[in-house]
Formats: C-alpha cells, structure tokens, sequence
C-alpha cells in the first residue's frame, strides 16, 4: 500500500536560520501564505514554526527531535569538503551504515534547531 515519503514535517524556533541551513543543503525553498516549504528531489519538508504550527499537526509539537537520513548525489569526500568550506559543522563521519539499498557511507550533522541530519552515499 505504501509507495514512498512524500513530505515530511520539522518544527523550528528560527524560520531564517532553518531556511539558510537547508538551502545550503542544496534545498530549494518556497513560501505561500505563509507555508514554508523545502523541496529536494522527489519530496519535500514542511518547516512549521514553534507555536505557529499549521492544524492538524503531531501532538506533541517540539524542535530538534527529528533524525533524517538524505541520500545524496556524488561523492561523500566532496560532500564533506563542502560542508566544511560553508560553516557546517560536521558532528561525526565519514562512517559505514546500511540503508534501504545496503551499505553506504554517511555524515552527520545537526541543523539549527538540533535535529540529526544524515547525508548518505551509495556511492564512492
């Protein structure tokens, strides 16, 4: 029955700093009547902002809770040099995991609001 995310939902405390981190992620952002969302391939983010939060929404509405894993196009080396030449702080990587396809190699990072970000490669 399931066949893929389409969009997910995080909560932020600082609608600038969450859209300046994403986008330099290589998100694009959109706003409409003051839906603030990020899109990435073939799904999207919804950013809520902390007690502005969009009805229906979870029950329990916090920030920094998520963690999210983003496969990425390229090389991880490169995607790490990146990172590092734009001010994001690596917290641990390059490292072995599994995902969906098997084995790949994964960077994490925190984004603004203290969420875990994941940025894998199947790849080299």
């Amino acid at each position: 029955m399931i066949k893929k995310i389409d969009h997910i939902v995080i909560t932020t405390n600082n609608i600038e700093n969450c859209i300046k981190f994403y986008t330099k992620l290589g998100f694009t952002f959109k706003e409409m009547n003051k839906r603030y969302e990020l899109y990435a391939g073939d799904f999207k983010i919804n950013v809520h902002i902390k007690g502005h939060e969009l009805s229906p929404h979870s029950k329990n509405v916090q920030t920094g809770s998520a963690d999210l894993c983003f496969e990425i196009n390229g090389n991880i080396d490169e995607t790490k040099k990146y990172l590092e030449q734009n001010d994001i702080q690596v917290e641990q990587g390059i490292v072995e995991r599994t995902g969906v396809f098997g084995k790949m190699k994964s960077i994490y990072l925190r984004d603004p609001d203290g969420n875990l970000i994941e940025l894998s490669s199947y790849g080299e």
